[in-house]
């Protein structure tokens, strides 16, 4: 297993190298650039500016001297915020992005996976067919509908949570985000959980050991639950960087000051290390997600470490 680990651990490194060279040639190679304006900065302001950022350098050299700083933990100031350095802007929102996307993983998890269990241990019953509708529809609907949908019942008609910014240790504030967040990847769990159990149900090593006398929940709790999660644990991954990186249109509906807004107007006024900044953390974020479904896998199915 530590084998294993290490070589999943290794393969992160030049993926992460591709993804950040990739995007910043991709960002200053696009239309427009942080200084332009409606009205034309002079010729001498514009070089000075140029100059202070390290713009008129050659491309070359600017993805050189990025590279170094970010081995270094800099990833340079902002350029919209002037005394701010990107680090401190992420590390001021990052903690509630987190907060959210992993809180609704949880309940995501939590949730999709009995509810899939169930469906599949009662497969075409009536109960089955509600909980496979309910879940088509949260896989359906997005979240810049259900987040609005869900301020409007539960914080105006039935003002039970609160909507709309956010006071630190307040959890009435991330009620309403979680559920948001966590709707489109529990209803997939569950779509997702119910098939493959079912799958794993009709398998022979399930009706022998029923065969053998073995109790229906001794059944399901020591032959069919682990290898069934094998697929859940595959999309978990994903998911949660999903949910994290989901957070960003779920912090807008809600006004919440996460991560999420510095990266869309990072994006709106062409600040380069501040774009640069969020994708480098989103990406090592999914990285490591990934990573630990990886191991999840192998933990479940030793034949994944021995190939």
């Amino acid at each position: 297993m530590l084998t294993y680990t290490l070589r999943r651990i290794a393969g992160l490194v030049p993926t992460l190298f591709v993804l950040v060279s990739l995007s910043f040639f991709i960002i200053r190679l696009a239309p427009g650039g942080p200084f332009d304006q409606p009205q034309a900065l002079p010729p001498e302001i514009r070089a000075n500016l140029d100059a202070a950022y390290g713009f008129d350098k050659p491309m070359i050299s600017q993805y050189g001297n990025y590279l170094a700083g970010v081995v270094q933990g800099d990833l340079g100031p902002s350029l919209r915020y002037k005394d701010f350095t990107v680090t401190e802007l992420i590390a001021r929102g990052l903690p509630l992005s987190l907060t959210i996307g992993l809180a609704a993983a949880l309940l995501a998890f939590l949730t999709g996976v009995p509810l899939g269990a169930y469906a599949a241990w009662r497969a075409d019953s009536r109960a089955d067919h509600a909980i496979m509708s309910l879940s088509m529809l949260g896989v359906t609907l997005p979240g810049f509908v259900v987040g609005p949908l869900l301020a409007l019942l539960f914080g105006i008609y039935w003002p039970i949570f609160r909507v709309g910014g956010y006071e630190p240790g307040v959890w009435s504030f991330l009620v309403l985000p979680v559920i948001t967040l966590a709707l489109p990847v529990s209803a997939y769990i569950t779509r997702l959980m119910r098939n493959s159990l079912e799958e794993v149900l009709r398998a022979n090593y399930i009706r022998t050991a029923r065969a053998k006398g073995l109790a229906a929940g001794d059944v399901f709790l020591r032959h069919a639950l682990r290898p069934a999660l094998i697929p859940v644990v595959s999309y978990l991954g994903p998911a949660v960087a999903f949910v994290v990186t989901g957070s960003l249109v779920v912090e807008s509906v809600f006004g919440l000051p996460g991560s999420g807004r510095f990266l869309i107007q990072g994006a709106v006024d062409r600040d380069y290390p501040m774009v640069m900044g969020m994708i480098l953390v989103y990406g090592v974020l999914t990285l490591l997600c990934n990573l630990i479904a990886d191991l999840l896998y192998a933990w479940l199915d030793p034949r994944v470490r021995l190939t």
